[in-house]
């Protein structure tokens, strides 16, 4: 099998992803995942599309992160697996559809408006 690669983004955080058949390897920005999210909960989050397909130990997952804080990269990046192995498999979009995984957030940060302290709080207004 070649290299698969795939593109995750969420907010401002893009994830670049290359899935080779391997044992399971996910290495982020040249760091293993454990180094790089130390909690378990966003480990438990970027391994959601392998665990649902029973390929965890299967594929070696090498992640380009960058951007965003660390839950956005974590989403990116389970977004960037779940469309790689729809590359490999377009048996399991279904699977990874049906639970979420194929779907961008399209939510961002709204901007802030000028004459406002934040993108939609108002200063504070008194008819005195």
């Amino acid at each position: 099998m070649a290299v698969i690669n795939a593109l995750g983004r969420r907010k401002s955080a893009v994830a670049r992803v290359y899935v080779t058949e391997g044992t399971g390897k996910i290495t982020i920005n040249k760091k293993d995942i454990t180094e790089y999210f130390p909690n378990p909960i966003l480990q438990f989050v970027v391994k959601q599309p392998l665990a649902l397909l029973d390929v965890a130990e299967k594929y070696d997952v090498k992640v380009n992160l960058f951007g965003g804080g660390y839950t956005g990269q974590s989403q990116a990046l389970r977004l960037a697996i779940a469309r790689a192995l729809v590359k490999i498999n377009a048996e399991d979009k279904k699977a990874l559809r049906a639970n979420g995984f194929m779907t961008r957030d399209p939510r961002e940060v709204e901007r802030k408006k000028p004459g406002q302290p934040k993108a939609r709080r108002r200063f504070q207004f008194s008819k005195r």
